[in-house]
């Protein structure tokens, strides 16, 4: 019998699954969760792991990390409705034994469960060296801005902030209290520590880092 855990905010989504997968005559649900925290004192009763990657209280990764340190032995699959191949590297590198989209068949992921706890991978070793390659190099690129992010200066931040704000030269000059000659300036100086061709490109890499909040 493999025992199986299903970790989603959407019971809309989790419920059915365990219902298909109950019915399967080798499988039982023997927990779900709806967040990180309810998850957690269930990760040493299942086989196979079903994960979604974004909870209440923090991600999917965050629980495939923990499974590592509590039950070695039980497999964990993502299921997500993220087609980037970022959160696909991501989750392959944080120690996941597979990834599937959520708009896959129950057959498929049926089939991946069985595979799972057979011991069977669900990439080729090729495919997993390129995401773990490139899941280092998203790293490394993190790294470096997380770095620059750092140099900006007070004002910088400020400036930053009302870009994130939707204000332009004139509407941020006039809320600092500076000139647009000056305001232009420290957007071209931020410009230039973060390595960005556009304001755009450096305004998504200060949320993606959370350098700005987008009120």
């Amino acid at each position: 019998m493999i025992r199986l855990l299903l970790v989603d905010d959407h019971s809309s989504f989790r419920q059915p699954l365990a219902f298909m997968l109950d019915r399967e005559p080798d499988m039982r649900v023997v927990g779900q969760a709806g967040a990180v925290s309810e998850a957690r004192p269930l990760l040493g009763l299942a086989d196979v792991a079903l994960f979604d990657l974004d909870l209440p209280d923090g991600t999917g990764l965050d629980l495939i990390r923990e499974l590592r340190a509590i039950n070695q032995c039980c497999a964990a699959l993502v299921l997500t409705a993220s087609a980037a191949r970022r959160d696909f590297a991501t989750v392959v590198e944080a120690g996941a034994s597979g990834v599937m989209h959520k708009s896959v068949r129950i057959e498929e992921i049926i089939s991946a469960v069985r595979r799972l706890h057979q011991g069977e991978a669900l990439m080729s070793a090729r495919e997993t060296a390129e995401m773990l390659q490139l899941a280092g190099e998203w790293r490394a690129e993190d790294s470096e801005v997380r770095a620059a992010l750092s140099r900006l200066t007070a004002r910088e931040r400020e400036v930053l902030q009302a870009l994130a704000d939707g204000l332009g030269d004139k509407e941020i000059a006039a809320r600092l209290v500076l000139s647009v000659d000056t305001a232009r300036r420290h957007m071209a100086n931020i410009l230039g520590k973060l390595g960005a061709d556009s304001r755009l490109q450096a305004l998504v890499l200060a949320v993606r880092h959370g350098a700005v909040e987008i009120r």
